[in-house]
């Protein structure tokens, strides 16, 4: 199984942005600890981020018969962004959306995601752990849809 990783603006900057709202863990070392999680449940990894929504439209296209499902932590897009909702449905691919901080309890304008209504499901509020529930809640639900192993 493969699944691939979709990381937002500015979450290239996890470390250093805003440590006491996304904390002080890095992009790198959520990606590190996501690979001995895949290596634990069997899986392949693919990791991705963009600064440019149109190459994050391009790469989520891309994934079309390559990959069985997602991660996505579209950062500010969440909240603007229906050309991102509407990739993953036109390729089909079955995507987890994933925050580090808790978007509900934010400012209003990150109270709502145009991401949410097409997602297995939503993880929010839990730092850089939120990955990895994330990957374990879609490697399971994608495992209990009959995708291969």
């Amino acid at each position: 199984m493969r699944i691939a990783v979709f990381n937002g603006p500015n979450l290239n900057l996890l470390g250093i942005r805003e440590p006491e709202i996304y904390g002080t863990t890095t992009l790198g070392e959520i990606e590190s600890r996501l690979e001995r999680i895949g290596a634990e449940l069997g899986i392949t990894l693919l990791f991705s981020q963009f600064n440019d929504e149109g190459r994050m439209l391009d790469a989520i296209h891309n994934c079309y018969g390559v990959v069985t499902g997602a991660l996505v932590n579209a950062g500010a897009w969440t909240h603007t962004s229906l050309a991102i909702r509407d990739a993953f449905t036109a390729v089909q691919l079955p995507y987890v959306e994933v925050h580090l901080s808790n978007i509900y309890a934010r400012e209003p304008e990150r109270r709502h995601s145009w991401l949410a209504p097409g997602a297995i499901g939503i993880i929010a509020g839990f730092g850089a752990d939120g990955y990895e529930l994330a990957l374990r809640g879609l490697v399971t639900a994608l495992r209990n849809q009959g995708a291969d192993a």
